[in-house]
């Protein structure tokens, strides 16, 4: 067998799952008319430090006027609104803070950039209300947030809507040729792969909130990072960026996969780990061995986010802000990706707008995102559990992830 593969078709993703979706359904959506306006009035959800910096981006492309933001904060949200003159009435707080914007904000479109586990329900309800979603990456925590993903997805195409999961590695031209070429068969027959997260913890700054208080909901909530509930842990929140990457090159779902994680280094008191180690088996005995940790390395080389793969004419090697190339019988020297972050980040701000303006409504990130991220959770399972695991007992398991939000306000 080549290394083509059949891909998972939308059918055969969602049988079977639509009981996990039904949770998260929406009803009678309303639609946009086939006129917008010149700008897109945008509502933010989630105005902490990557909401912050996301509506830059926003602002600059020229297509937006950003006119709304919540967050559960108050604090948070004013220091956005100041930031970017939302007026005090557009700015929402409380945990339905992201139904009022989309309910009372002016708005056409949201971008989504909360914790994880909140994703899912927003998402769909934007789409409910007949606006555009721009979604920041991972798309759900657990398999009925996935589910309810897909779901929004089909939704939104039907009733005239776009949807973008923003995954800066997509949009970035060496990528996109690379794996291209790889699908064309430009390294042969796949024997194995490697994927690698290995980095620092970007989450110093939550921590002491745990420190003060460890089961107070507020602080669980402003260190979401570190919680599995709310963020997925790092295998989903963080290292979906070399496991994304991995799903895209073999073009199919796993067979299964096994492993170890732990949280033996760090010393925050969240309960997500700060390493995995697993085997990722796909079709054809291929097997992708996945290594991440988010801790000081010492200066061990190398680091960062990376994948291999080895076939029978040669070899893709990728990362992310460093170098794409092929080597082998059908060399691409590729090029270097640095600024990767931004530049996706601004790539997909600046499709969005385009596919509304268009009325391009295919939605192609929705179900690839969708399948990376059960990819995390797949290896994820296999973990906690330290046992093989399979694709389809996976896409059965209906277990919702879900943090203390006990006496939030709402």
């Amino acid at each position: 067998m080549s290394h083509k593969s059949k891909t998972m078709t939308r059918r055969r993703f969602v049988a079977g799952t639509s009981a996990a979706a039904v949770s998260f359904s929406v009803i009678k959506p309303a639609i946009l008319g086939s006129q917008t306006p010149e700008k897109i009035k945008l509502g933010l959800i989630g105005c902490g430090g990557r909401g912050t910096w996301i509506a830059k981006l926003f602002l600059e492309h020229g297509g937006y006027d950003l006119v709304a933001a919540a967050d559960y904060f108050q604090d948070r949200v004013d220091t956005f609104g100041d930031t970017f003159s939302v007026a005090a009435g557009k700015r929402f707080t409380g945990l339905a803070a992201y139904a009022r914007l989309i309910d009372k904000g002016g708005i056409d479109a949201i971008a989504v950039e909360s914790p994880p586990y909140f994703h899912p329900e927003q998402a769909a309800a934007g789409i409910s209300a007949g606006k555009h979603v721009y979604l920041a990456k991972p798309v759900a925590v657990d398999v009925p947030g996935c589910m309810a993903i897909q779901h929004s997805g089909v939704q939104a195409g039907k009733n005239n809507l776009c949807f973008l999961v923003d995954f800066q590695t997509r949009a970035n031209d060496f990528f996109i040729e690379a794996i291209k070429r790889v699908h064309d068969g430009a390294i042969g027959k796949f024997a194995f792969g490697e994927a690698s997260y290995h980095a620092g913890s970007p989450w110093k700054d939550q921590a002491p909130y745990l420190e003060e208080n460890p089961t107070n909901p507020e602080n669980q909530l402003r260190a979401w990072g570190i919680s599995r509930a709310l963020s997925g842990d790092i295998i989903t929140e963080q290292n979906i960026h070399t496991l994304d990457v991995a799903s895209w090159i073999m073009d199919q779902e796993p067979v299964a996969a096994y492993g170890v994680c732990g949280h033996k280094v760090r010393t925050d008191k969240g309960d997500c780990s700060d390493h995995f180690a697993l085997c990722y088996q796909y079709p054809d005995d291929v097997g992708i061995t996945f290594s991440s940790r988010q801790f000081i390395g010492h200066d061990s080389r190398p680091e960062g986010i990376r994948n291999r793969v080895f076939g029978s004419k040669g070899v893709l090697e990728t990362e992310y802000g460093g170098r794409v190339l092929i080597r082998g019988d059908n060399f691409y020297k590729g090029g270097m990706t640095e600024g990767i972050y931004g530049q996706g980040a601004a790539s997909n701000i600046a499709a969005f707008y385009e596919s509304i303006k268009a009325g391009d409504y295919r939605n192609t990130t929705v179900e690839p995102s969708v399948r990376s991220n059960l990819v995390t959770i797949l290896g994820r399972m296999a973990a906690y559990e330290k046992r093989t695991v399979t694709w389809q007992e996976m896409l059965r398991d209906t277990n919702r992830m879900e943090p203390n939000l006990k006496g939030l306000i709402t």
